[in-house]
């Protein structure tokens, strides 16, 4: 990994330690070029024609996101966010009376919201997966819990507050034995993890573009399996996604697009593409090991001061590290490590509550590193926290 080269490309590194990647990551300079390339030429040529002097380049972005995660140009369907995303799959499912939802213990809460909206309009239950002894979902608990009336199996691959990795790829296997559908919240693990929806054996996977791909806010992306598309009906529709065939009848289209809207921000999808582009010529697997070794040599580090909690779980660890500081809210500690130029976020209970209020956790402080970062910057972290232990 030529880590200087990426740090390079990265004017912002030379500003901040950016500990703050499952918030959102720096862009490197090929990503916020063409952001500001297309910008420039919408504001003098007018924003349609803009687009249709690269409707070719809006096109492979389709491509290329299929690409990085095995799989159709036909599959992927571009959205504002990765909220907008999982939704526009969630709430396409026919969900009748009676139907159940399989989740997991740390499902995120904007999810987990949907669930609870849902079953306000139809009589569903919405039932949690034990963990096993990793803390992670228990593959062998949801096998048990399988049955016909199992509509939605719903998973979030890397939580947002504690370093786990999910098995998604084995609770695909067992999935796969059923009618039901099976949706994967993928936002904090494309562009850091190996995602291969084929592998994984999904029918949908929701992302965003401005975590760990290195993409602006306000991109995401939705993957939904060929042979499921025709089986989802968005919960709205436009001129983009069907057309207006007679006064009484419409066509919603046969591809993924029909989770779209005709209205996009194309400065941003050319961001999107840029930042997948980037990443895949690095590797997906290179990224993955550098960013899970960093992680271990911050989580080793860390172990060693008094005072620090570290909160992770999961047998399999990504690059989101979360830790506590004995007798000092998150947010103390998050202030004090941006006035030393060091960014890290916090986690809330509200954020995923049925895992916080089982391993009775308060606010997170949480660390996320990326590939671009380095060991003196984690040298430079340990010592801004025992600078904090030592007040």
């Amino acid at each position: 990994m030529n880590v200087q080269r990426f740090r390079n490309d990265t004017p912002g590194t030379q500003n901040v330690i950016h500990f703050n990647n499952a918030g959102a990551s720096l862009m490197p300079q090929v990503v916020s070029k063409s952001i500001m390339t297309y910008l420039h030429e919408e504001s003098s040529y007018g924003a349609y024609e803009t687009a249709h002097r690269n409707r070719e380049s809006i096109q492979q972005t389709y491509t290329v996101i299929g690409e990085f995660i095995n799989a159709h140009p036909d599959e992927i369907a571009l959205l504002e966010n990765a909220t907008s995303a999982w939704n526009m799959a969630f709430f396409s499912i026919d969900f009748s009376n009676g139907d159940r939802i399989l989740t997991s213990k740390a499902e995120y809460a904007s999810n987990y919201l949907s669930y609870l909206r849902l079953k306000e309009q139809v009589n569903i239950t919405i039932e949690v997966i034990p963990n096993d002894d990793h803390g992670q979902t228990s593959v062998s608990a949801l096998e048990k819990m399988m049955d016909s009336n199992v509509k939605l199996i719903s998973i979030t691959h890397i939580p947002t507050n504690s370093g786990l990795v999910n098995p998604v790829e084995e609770i695909g296997n067992i999935a796969k034995k059923s009618d039901c559908y099976y949706l994967v919240d993928a936002c904090q693990s494309v562009g850091q993890y190996p995602v291969d929806v084929d592998k994984i054996g999904c029918d949908m996977l929701s992302t965003t573009g401005r975590k760990y791909l290195r993409g602006p806010r306000g991109t995401g992306f939705l993957f939904v399996k060929r042979d499921q598309i025709k089986r989802l009906l968005p919960p709205f529709i436009d001129l983009h996604a069907a057309e207006w065939t007679s006064e009484d009848k419409y066509e919603v289209r046969n591809d993924a697009r029909r989770f779209e809207n005709w209205e996009m921000n194309y400065a941003g999808i050319m961001g999107l593409k840029e930042a997948v582009e980037y990443a895949n010529d690095i590797g997906i697997q290179r990224i993955w090991k550098y960013i899970t070794n960093l992680a271990e040599k911050l989580r080793w580090e860390m172990a060693k001061l008094p005072g620090i909690t570290i909160h992770d779980i999961g047998q399999i660890k990504g690059g989101i590290v979360t830790f506590t500081v004995d007798s000092l809210p998150a947010q103390e500690v998050k202030v004090y490590l941006s006035k030393k130029g060091i960014n890290v976020s916090t986690s809330s209970r509200s954020s995923t509550l049925l895992d916080m209020k089982q391993r009775d956790l308060p606010t997170l402080v949480r660390a996320s590193l990326h590939y671009y970062n380095t060991e003196a910057e984690i040298h430079q972290f340990i010592n801004a926290l025992k600078g904090i232990l030592n007040k």
